[in-house]
């Protein structure tokens, strides 16, 4: 391919081929089941290599992906045949405690802003996964356990240095560009190449009231009741997330329970602890609990205490809805499902919306949805020696068709496969106004390899595999 010695020169980082060292480890992402190979892989070092890459690929009509963490799904992150741009390497973190703010490179991971942050006992709210990279979850809009109490990601989000599609800078935020900044919080990587992130930070941890409580499924049905009755009126204070899988061998569960079935919540007080032991007992005396780890817990265990239940390699497939309320036809489709998983990777979560994230105007970001409910994720896992990839994602499949009836959407950032029809269900009436930002700053469809919204006229050349 003509210019590849003069892109090699003007990139600070690594330009990796297919057979050369380091090519095949920097094209793997999260999901095993994803095997794609890039004509090329743009290892940026920084902004500049992005802008470098992003006009290489306009100037020879490849196709482009965008690399954070690689943590989606769907594998958006490595392109066959394109360029792969690389943003794994840029790992700054500059943490302000002063002003409690937190500057960090596209590169990131949840788990390094957490332990960069939580040296001045300080926290942006993210997600619950330490090795999930924080562009694609910030832009998607960012669920985790502190978002009842200080709101989701974007809501604490400042500023983004972006590049676009014209391989230039540009720095957005509420004051500079008002309406990307309201299109980037939410709309995930249409616009363009997210290089660093802005955030609020809050008072959290080190230590705080939080973990994780277990039941054999027999008593899910009761103890989703008394979840779904004392959601709406749970303190701001109080994170709680669901899930549903065959218990793990592990210090968390009794040994007799080992494979089969349990429920499980997680819960987290994000204010004084004796207040947070009052406001989880009437989630404690639901059922008869096999477990009860619910104790003072370091911030950052707490941030990583999934990572094992999510590990590298495997392969994954999940599809999410939201619903309003966990009616009783909702609660039998989650036990049902548990009670026929075909793996035991497998799992449904949930995180119970609603508090401070919930009292943001649904206009003030491109995220939308804010009020009460549950955003549930019917998650497969395997590994890959399991040829039995078919069973486990008909099994998410299935339970997606089931909750369907009960549905006013899905989350952005948990788009998996849907295409077109995902994209329309998760942003609804919003889709016009994201449409028209994609019509001003990616008319021709470059960025596409995401939850993509289409410009109106797509302007999209032949892509031609390099």
């Amino acid at each position: 391919m003509r210019g590849l010695q003069e892109l090699r020169g003007r990139l600070r980082g690594a330009l990796l081929r297919p057979g050369e060292e380091g090519y095949d480890e920097a094209r793997r992402v999260w999901n095993g089941a994803i095997d794609r190979r890039p004509a090329l892989i743009a290892r940026c070092a920084g902004a500049d290599d992005v802008a470098v890459a992003v006009r290489f690929a306009r100037e020879h009509d490849l196709l482009v992906s965008v690399r954070g963490g690689g943590h989606a799904v769907a594998g958006h992150g490595v392109v066959d045949g394109g360029l792969m741009i690389d943003l794994s390497s840029m790992k700054a973190v500059r943490v302000d405690p002063g002003a409690r703010t937190a500057r960090a490179a596209g590169g990131v991971l949840l788990g390094e802003l957490d332990r960069a942050t939580q040296r001045f006992g300080l926290a942006a709210p993210s997600g619950i996964v330490s090795h999930t990279g924080i562009g694609g979850l910030t832009l998607g809009g960012g669920l985790g356990h502190t978002m009842r109490k200080f709101g989701l990601t974007v809501d604490n989000l400042r500023s983004v240095d972006l590049v676009t599609a014209d391989g230039e800078p540009l720095h957005v935020d509420a004051w500079t560009e008002p309406e990307l900044f309201w299109g980037l919080r939410g709309g995930g990587g249409n616009f363009g190449i997210a290089t660093a992130f802005e955030y609020r930070l809050h008072p959290v941890g080190p230590v705080l009231l939080c973990g994780p409580i277990f039941w054999p499924l027999a008593d899910a049905p009761e103890v989703l009741r008394v979840l779904r009755d004392y959601a709406p009126q749970a303190p701001d204070e109080l994170g709680m997330v669901l899930f549903a899988r065959l218990a793990p061998p592990g210090p968390l569960v009794p040994p007799e329970h080992y494979g089969r079935p349990v429920l499980g919540l997680t819960l987290t007080w994000a204010g004084d602890p004796a207040t947070g032991q009052r406001a989880i007992a009437p989630l404690r005396r639901a059922g008869r609990p096999i477990a009860d780890h619910v104790r003072p817990l370091p911030y950052l265990f707490l941030q990583s205490m999934v990572d094992g239940g999510n590990q590298h390699g495997m392969h994954w497939y999940w599809r999410s809805q939201r619903v309003p309320e966990l009616t009783d036809e909702v609660i039998d489709v989650v036990c049902g499902l548990t009670d026929t998983i075909t793996s035991p990777l497998s799992y449904t979560a949930g995180f119970v919306m609603g508090g401070t994230a919930g009292q943001v105007d649904p206009e003030a970001t491109a995220v939308g949805e804010r009020g009460n409910g549950f955003e549930l994720s019917i998650v497969a896992g395997w590994p890959p020696p399991d040829p039995g990839g078919d069973r486990h994602t008909a099994w998410v499949r299935q339970g997606w068709t089931a909750l369907r009836p009960w549905s006013t959407g899905v989350y952005s950032h948990f788009i998996s496969d849907e295409g077109a029809a995902g994209v329309e269900a998760a942003y609804g009436e919003r889709l016009k106004r994201l449409t028209a930002l994609k019509d001003r700053y990616d008319p021709a469809n470059l960025f596409r390899m995401n939850a993509n919204i289409r410009p109106t006229a797509i302007l999209q050349p032949a892509i031609r595999q390099a």
